[in-house]
């Protein structure tokens, strides 16, 4: 007899279809997996043959032929044990077999509980993209999956109770979906608010400005300045997510396995902080199972980079390639697979090793050890940097002053209608902020008057700037003229997103 289900197999953030096949005829007893399969994959007959009995059901000893189609890709995790056992049990006729459209993932236990499994939002997502109706999966898995509308769910807590529901002794009853607000923004859950940051007004006013456009931004200047402080408080001005945005980088958190039954969806958006001995692997992801990174859990939020110069050379460059295409790809001996890495990067660093450079009347460094250890950030690196910006030490007066600093509210509200703007700006492209044009959306999106021209031109070669930054200090003055509302670029504008240049260049002499 023969027994077919179907199941999936998520490689990446990439779902593909798999025909569980199940063979019982006659000759010698046991059981034989064919296919590309990993040795978890291999495994689940042990745990199945062991499920099955546990439950009383005892199998007539026969030749079973288990194949997972397509046979050429190679399947890893311990997801298709619950498929597998559909499939055996419908091969010896114990239960009938399940509809085409009807799909199967969970991991069995040897008691015959169906346990959670990981990226079941994003399996689920892909389950209803390729037109399955149905989808049995572990009950600690509903709460996630139910995120998805326009596929039906049925919660399986063990095998035995799935056996009698499937062999009709009730009707299939599928999860019924809790109602959920779909604009909570979370906001309420960030920690801190600009309002406790006192002075910085130019390291305030280029944090609006970054947020406002998506533009890169690093912050140098003495230890204890607020760089730090700043940058966590970044999270607080974010603009609120839509309903998609919130579905598309939860799925990233689902193949990670960090999403739970409380908190089944990413309502606010990401702010990563690894410490900087991270890893190249740990940022951009890997594996011999590839799983997302540091930079892609980030996505549609930012990736804060503390202490960029004592961070390794190898994952600073590994930055270089996601910061340009928005994604990174992994390349394993068992295939290639990509995730998102829409992010924006921020990073603090210190001027030299003592942190007091250029006070020389406090740095301890001689000038070869500061050129050595700003030299740390390369330059391809410094070019993906659209702004650079001084924190000054803090005086006591600011410190200790009284008056009332702008909130986090009141800066986001300015923020989103930024954002607003680009969106509409933007209605049609791939793009959606001004910190992600090229340089034909720069040459339309960026036009100047006379004046503004002739500023420009004068700036070009007094400051002998590459095209490159000439195109970035059009970028964040694009951001700054959305800030105020106005359509046209003004000289003000172009003259805040070059002070941005300058601080390079003050500290990078060839930047």
């Amino acid at each position: 007899m023969f027994g077919k289900v179907n199941s999936i197999y998520l490689q990446g953030m990439w779902g593909t279809q798999v025909s569980v096949e199940a063979d019982v005829s006659g000759g010698l007893p046991g059981w034989s997996f064919v296919g590309y399969l990993a040795s978890e994959v291999r495994e689940a007959q042990d745990r199945v043959r062991t499920a099955i009995r546990n439950l009383g059901v005892e199998l007539p000893p026969k030749k079973v032929t288990i194949n997972l189609s397509p046979a050429d890709l190679r399947k890893e995790g311990t997801g298709f044990d619950l498929a597998i056992a559909a499939a055996i049990l419908t091969a010896y006729g114990i239960i009938p077999a399940p509809e085409e459209t009807w799909l199967f993932l969970g991991e069995l236990g040897l008691d015959g509980r169906i346990k959670g499994i990981p990226g079941a939002l994003t399996l689920t997502v892909r389950a209803q993209e390729l037109g399955f109706t149905r989808l049995f999966l572990p009950e600690e898995n509903l709460e996630e999956a139910s995120m998805i509308q326009g596929i039906g769910l049925v919660g399986a807590g063990d095998l035995k109770s799935l056996m009698e529901l499937l062999k009709g002794a009730g009707p299939i009853k599928e999860y019924e979906r809790r109602e959920r607000p779909g604009t909570d923004t979370g906001q309420e859950k960030y920690a801190g608010d600009f309002s406790e940051v006192n002075g910085q007004k130019v390291l305030r006013r280029a944090a609006e400005v970054a947020v406002a456009g998506m533009h890169n931004l690093l912050m140098i200047g003495p230890a204890g300045s607020g760089k730090t402080m700043v940058a966590r408080r970044l999270a607080t001005i974010l603009p609120a997510m839509t309903q998609e945005e919130q579905i598309e980088i939860s799925k990233i958190y689902s193949v990670c396995n960090l999403l739970s039954g409380e908190e089944p969806l990413i309502r606010r958006r990401p702010f990563r902080a690894p410490h900087h001995t991270v890893s190249a692997q740990a940022l951009t992801g890997g594996g011999s199972r590839p799983k997302p990174g540091e930079i892609s859990l980030a996505t549609g939020g930012i990736l804060f980079l503390d202490e960029l110069p004592e961070m390794s050379r190898g994952a600073l460059e590994a930055l270089r390639q996601p910061l340009e295409e928005r994604q990174v790809t992994i390349s394993r001996v068992y295939g290639t697979c990509s995730y998102p890495a829409d992010f924006q990067l921020v990073a603090a660093m210190n001027p030299c090793r003592c942190g007091h450079y250029p006070d020389l009347s406090r740095c301890t460094c001689t000038a070869g050890e500061v050129s050595r250890y700003l030299g740390k950030i390369s330059g391809p690196l410094l070019d993906r940097m659209d702004i650079c910006v001084e924190a000054q030490a803090v005086t006591y007066e600011e410190m200790e002053g009284k008056a009332e600093n702008e909130s986090s509210a009141s800066i986001r509200a300015r923020v989103e209608a930024a954002r607003a703007i680009q969106r509409e700006r933007f209605k049609g492209l791939s793009i959606r902020c001004n910190g992600e044009m090229g340089g034909g959306q720069i040459r339309r999106f960026c036009p100047l008057n006379k004046e503004e021209s002739e500023f420009m031109e004068h700036i070009f070669f007094s400051l002998g700037i590459s095209v490159r930054m000439y195109g970035k200090i059009l970028k964040v003055a694009r951001t700054a003229a959305d800030l105020d509302g106005r359509e046209q670029i003004l000289t003000k504008d172009l003259s805040e997103a070059v002070s941005y240049v300058r601080i390079r260049q003050r500290y990078w002499k060839n930047g």
